[in-house]
């Protein structure tokens, strides 16, 4: 009895504890994998409400306490590179705006130029027709000589607006400033791009932008550049400044030597009596060929004009003579004035002149500066130079050295201080 109650209490045990390790096992293991989907949900919403606004509790309060000052401190430094973003966008404007309006008088000029001399030509040869089958006609003789002094008097008028604004001298003018607003733009970004820029460099460019504005003006009436004045004048698209004179002792520093200075003074006046003496001479030709074309060809017209109505009433045979050769001759006139640019011509003089004068003034101002730790370092000045009158460092020295040697022996120099122009 006794081994038979062990064997019943060993296979009971045996089988609670298989129930147990069923229960421990078997039940368990679904209890075990569903709460985790509820953990991960919470986590998507708060990944969402994160991504929408933004992190919560303790991350703004870092934000917060550090933004503030980083914020401050990035206005204040690039306060100056903003404006001159605004100002870059400004100069992009007007260089579409000068294109533009440049292609709108090149057009002037040629169909203005076609219309004049069809006229011309067809009212002399109106004129011609009328003289050559005499009084037996009747009225349509007399409708071809009014149809030709007509036709006159309208090309008189349409050449006096013509050479009044002259209109190849327009389209250069535009052309000179898109250049020069591409490339103040350009210094502008080289600016923003390897300097930190300050509020003198946004009052500066500024300055240059409204400096072209008031050298190359968009609109004709009112504010239109003289197109003949008196003598040839430097075209002046840059600020006036005062630069400070001192006789402060130089010291070498900054790329700056004795030796450079009298090198830039040198070439000062190399340009001051070779350069620019020369491109005004040019300059005076141009402007006094064109005050003729200019007055020529409104006369020779106006006076077939009076031909044919003298034909009108009279049937003279030297009216019509004149009415075809004044005719004719204006036409050519006419050609030769704005077909070859004549008004073009002087103003390409007088921008070059205006470029030397900038180059005298940009030497001299640099010069005069007493601080020498405030001007351009002597070396990059130097190459600048000679990048802008097309020479090489070695070619510019030489000219300064026989402009030097042909001051000292009171000889005539020959040499330009440019090869570009």
């Amino acid at each position: 009895m006794a081994s038979l109650q062990a064997s019943n209490f060993l296979l009971s045990s045996s089988s609670s504890s298989k129930q147990i390790h069923a229960a421990i096992s078997i039940p368990k293991l679904p209890s075990v994998r569903f709460p985790a989907p509820k953990l991960r949900q919470p986590t998507i919403q708060s990944e969402e409400l994160n991504r929408k606004d933004g992190p919560i509790n303790t991350i703004p309060i870092q934000n917060n306490v550090h933004s503030t000052p980083l914020v401050q401190q990035t206005s204040s430094v690039s306060m100056a590179t903003f404006q001159l973003y605004a100002v870059l966008e400004a100069i992009a404007d007007r260089v579409e705006m000068h294109k533009n309006i440049g292609e709108q008088r090149d057009n002037w000029n040629t169909l203005l130029l076609n219309s004049i001399n069809m006229i011309t030509l067809t009212a002399a040869t109106m004129a011609g027709v009328a003289a050559a089958t005499g009084v037996g006609a009747g009225v349509s003789v007399m409708g071809l000589k009014l149809a030709s002094s007509v036709m006159f008097s309208a090309a008189t008028g349409m050449l006096v607006l013509m050479n009044k604004i002259q209109p190849s001298q327009l389209v250069e003018e535009q052309r000179n400033a898109t250049r020069l607003f591409k490339q103040l733009q350009t210094q502008i970004k080289t600016l923003l791009a390897v300097g930190s820029p300050c509020q003198d460099d946004v009052n500066d460019a500024m300055e240059k932008v409204l400096a072209l504005d008031k050298a190359y003006p968009l609109p004709l009436l009112g504010v239109m550049l003289d197109k003949f004045p008196a003598s040839l004048e430097p075209a002046v698209w840059w600020p006036t400044k005062q630069s400070p004179n001192s006789n402060k002792t130089l010291k070498n520093n900054n790329g700056w030597t004795r030796e450079l200075e009298m090198e830039m003074r040198e070439v000062v006046e190399v340009i001051k009596r070779k350069d620019s003496e020369d491109y005004e001479r040019l300059g005076n030709k141009a402007l006094n060929m064109n005050k003729v074309l200019a007055t020529s060809g409104p006369l020779l017209t106006g006076i077939a004009a009076l031909g044919s109505a003298f034909m009108v009433s009279s049937n003279s045979p030297w009216a019509a003579t004149v009415v075809a050769v004044a005719g004719a001759l204006a036409s050519a006139v006419n050609t030769f004035e704005h077909g070859g640019q004549v008004g073009m011509v002087f103003e390409m003089y007088r921008n070059n002149a205006g470029f030397f004068k900038l180059m005298q003034e940009s030497i001299e101002s640099t010069l005069d500066e007493c601080d020498v730790e405030k001007r351009e370092n002597g070396e990059l000045f130097e190459m600048k130079v000679a990048l802008q009158l097309g020479r090489s460092l070695s070619e510019l020295r030489g000219v300064a050295k026989k402009s030097s040697y042909s001051r000292i022996e009171g000889s005539s120099m020959d040499e330009f201080a440019s090869k570009l122009f």
